[in-house]
């Protein structure tokens, strides 16, 4: 029996990928093993969005080649979203790995490990989608999950590869998503993250009307589930009734993760956004009219080639106005094979930096005055389990917080074992983070 380990890079789409491979092996009989010295194979499943993430997978395969050199590991293999975008040149610049696969390497993994000469794929489409029946083996918590539900986008933002790399959005039905979903909750699932490239766009290929909102309508109704939190939401798809079913969930995260990349009109024309300040501003408006008790949390990418000093002002002004309670800041990639490419990278590196650091600052006070508003409130917190700094603290998430992007919740007092939702006062707030504990010491 081999041991096979995975590494895997990137988002949390790419991590359920990951899942699905070690649930394949499993089932083929292989054992898996989260130490890469022990490991006869390893897989290194690659993000190759922006130059940042491409740097890191190609770090760890040179990492993991050198373990190779060393004698224990047999093969590498490398798959994902680098080895889609670039496996000709990898494969004559890395004579080390034995095989690349890419996005179908979840359908294809176990072929590649049975054979000493397996057929590797003719074509590169990208076409896979997982399904309730495949096994996965959970890499998060064992209290939280992520779910896929879609692949693929339609979008044309011009900065951004991912649809040439997954290739056309394409929907998971709701029937198998349900069945994921109760088979996790039945296995201690309490927290359900829903993930895809566009998560509003679900169910349109299947010619479903509000497909997130029936989706969301079903899952509300799953037993031993507690939360459902819906991740990368495109803004203008954002419904009426999509509103309605989220404020009114029982199970539903009080949650809005909507990228809108930017606030300037010629920039966010530039990106093939279409808008601008005024009409983000009425969207937000309406949202939180209609889901008064929801965080929400953007993204925005800054340095992009039009971006001049007035259209990131403009940007800054939009953030200060509109209070978000997450924010994230990315400095803008050149990418090859994205419609921006041409407009090449005229932006300094440095002062790219400079206005990352610059808003993030002022997200940094306006996070500072949101959370000390709820000192003095009780909130269902989500244990995490022991603070990783200290054995003094428990930490864990209210509903308004996703895992490992939006901060904490420290819990000061009690034993409460990881996966326990329990309610704590809030007693102290931080830049990011808050503080509390159970009035009385105990959960009720």
């Amino acid at each position: 029996m081999k041991k096979v380990g995975l590494l895997s890079l990137g988002c949390a789409k790419n991590l359920v990928d990951s899942e699905v491979m070690l649930g394949t092996l499993r089932r083929q009989g292989y054992a898996l093993t989260a130490e890469a010295e022990t490991a006869d194979v390893v897989i290194v499943n690659t993000c190759g969005f922006i130059e940042s993430a491409k740097e890191e997978s190609i770090q760890a395969i040179l990492d993991m080649a050198e373990l190779k050199k060393q004698g224990q590991l047999q093969k590498l293999i490398v798959t994902g979203c680098l080895s889609q975008r670039y496996h000709s040149e990898m494969e004559k610049e890395l004579p080390e790995v034995d095989a690349f696969l890419g996005i179908n390497a979840p359908a294809q993994i176990a072929q590649l490990l049975k054979s000493d000469s397996p057929e590797l794929p003719e074509t590169w489409d990208p076409s896979y989608l997982y399904s309730a029946q495949d096994e996965r083996v959970l890499a998060t918590a064992k209290h939280s999950a992520y779910v896929k539900i879609s692949e693929g986008c339609d979008h044309v933002c011009s900065f951004c590869i991912i649809p040439k790399l997954r290739g056309q959005h394409r929907s998971r039905t709701i029937e198998d998503i349900v069945r994921e979903v109760e088979f996790l909750g039945a296995n201690g699932v309490r927290e359900i993250n829903l993930v895809a490239q566009d998560s509003t766009y679900y169910g349109r290929d299947l010619g479903l009307k509000d497909g997130l909102a029936q989706l969301l309508e079903r899952l509300d109704q799953v037993p031993n589930i507690a939360w459902v939190r819906v991740h990368y939401m495109y803004p203008y798809q954002v419904t009426p009734r999509l509103l309605e079913i989220m404020s009114a969930g029982k199970k539903i995260c009080p949650y809005m993760d909507m990228p809108l990349q930017h606030a300037d009109k010629s920039v966010l024309s530039a990106m093939k956004r279409g808008s601008g300040r005024h009409q983000l501003s009425q969207f937000l408006e309406r949202i939180r009219k209609g889901f008064p008790q929801a965080f929400i949390r953007s993204s925005f990418i800054v340095g992009f080639p039009n971006e001049d000093q007035r259209a990131f002002d403009e940007l800054c002004g939009f953030v200060q106005e509109q209070e978000f309670d997450y924010l994230g800041v990315f400095t803008y990639s050149l990418e090859e094979d994205t419609s921006a490419f041409p407009l090449e990278d005229p932006i300094d590196p440095s002062l790219k930096k400079e206005r990352k650091e610059t808003l993030l600052e002022l997200q940094r006070e306006i996070s500072r005055k949101k959370l000390a508003r709820l000192v003095g409130k009780t909130l269902d917190v989500l244990v995490e389990g022991a603070h990783p700094e200290t054995d003094l603290l428990l930490r864990g998430r209210h509903a308004g917080q996703a895992p490992e992007v939006d901060g904490e919740v420290l819990i000061t007092e009690g034993s409460y074992a990881p996966g326990e939702i329990i309610p704590i006062t809030v007693e102290a707030s931080y830049e990011y983070d808050i503080a509390g504990r159970v009035q009385g010491g105990f959960a009720v």
